[in-house]
């Protein structure tokens, strides 16, 4: 099956009727500008509507839209915003409880068309209103749909993650750091300073000094409060290694106790991620048991569970798309292309998801 891009944009056009009123909103924090105007673009109103990110705010909107509406005997009603970060969400799913037709414009096409009017790179939020609304009448838009509970839930869940992860990352970087400084032969020890032997040692030892005055079976002792194997031949070779840089390490010793109690923290912050992401990834594997086509992508070859919730979570129900193309433009992994005569540009991906 073929997807043709052209054909899906007439598509969009040829819905908005004479009888469409066309709204674009301008997204803010606390209060949201909306202009409106007819399928041809002709502003319907002599000044725009500003109201507040609260009940109050939507029900003014709605006044409003139905007063235009009644006015110009317009009997539908499409309105177009951009999904700024987190300020449209709630408005957005109003409306659509209400059965008002809400769809979403990128806000690269608003930046792109906002010199159509008027010529001039000038910025304002009723401009921005005006200028939605006329790329949604030009069929410059996507479809809103609530995706089901599931994938709403999915959603929250791999959003949360998101930041544990990138937090848990800046704790191990500021942990590398630490060692850099006060034990920087540490890590041709241990490679990987997340490993049970090399956690046992900042907790219990961290600085070369602590480390200086023991012996190897002092060493493996210590290890062993906290993992079951600490001794073996990779053990002691470990340990004496270990040992043997610490005598004659170059790292910083000033302010030791403070720079231990830090660690102390870092670490102890940092296994408290590990067991949220844990507990995470635990709920997400609980929730794909619950979405039939998790099953299917979960069997192509390199696909593991938190890769396919991410694409569950950022696409929602995969059956919505008529064709793979649609997502792939979704995400902005669709191919571009600039040429013009004789030459012929270099093939990139689009990034404008």
């Amino acid at each position: 099956m073929k997807f043709n891009q052209s054909q899906k944009q007439n598509q969009r056009i040829e819905r908005i009727s004479t009888f469409h009123l066309v709204v674009g909103i301008d997204m803010a924090k606390e209060t949201h500008v909306a202009q409106a105007t007819n399928y041809r673009g002709i502003v319907l109103t002599n000044r725009h509507l500003s109201f507040s990110n609260n009940i109050e705010g939507y029900e003014k909107l709605k006044r409003w839209i139905e007063g235009l509406q009644q006015k110009n005997r317009l009997n539908s009603v499409i309105i177009g915003m951009e999904p700024t970060g987190h300020y449209w969400w709630n408005l957005a799913n109003w409306l659509t409880i209400k059965e008002i037709n809400v769809v979403l414009v990128n806000p690269a096409t608003t930046k792109r068309n906002k010199e159509n009017r008027d010529n001039s790179p000038s910025k304002s939020d009723p401009k921005d209103a005006l200028v939605i609304a006329d790329v949604v009448s030009r069929g410059f838009y996507y479809e809103y749909t609530q995706q089901s509970l599931v994938f709403q839930r999915l959603r929250t869940v791999m959003s949360d993650r998101e930041f544990w992860v990138a937090y848990s990352v800046r704790l191990q970087n500021r942990i590398i750091r630490w060692l850099d400084i006060r034990f920087p032969e540490y890590t041709s020890v241990f490679n990987d300073w997340t490993c049970k032997r090399s956690m046992a040692t900042l907790k219990e030892l961290p600085s070369p000094q602590d480390l200086a005055s023991f012996s190897v079976a002092d060493l493996i002792t210590t290890w062993k409060k906290h993992m079951k194997r600490a001794g073996g031949s990779t053990g002691i070779q470990k340990a004496a290694e270990l040992i043997a840089l610490a005598k004659k390490s170059v790292g910083d010793t000033t302010a030791l106790d403070e720079a231990k109690h830090d660690l102390k923290r870092l670490i102890e912050e940092y296994e408290r991620i590990l067991d949220m992401l844990e507990e995470m990834q635990q709920r997400i594997l609980a929730l794909l048991s619950e979405i039939p086509i998790a099953g299917q992508l979960r069997s192509l070859k390199g696909l593991g569970p938190i890769f396919v919730a991410a694409i569950l979570a950022g696409a929602g129900d995969l059956r919505q798309y008529a064709h793979g193309r649609q997502l792939l433009r979704k995400a902005g992994l669709n191919l571009a292309e600039s040429t013009s005569g004789k030459r012929k540009g270099q093939i990139v991906l689009s990034k404008r998801g």
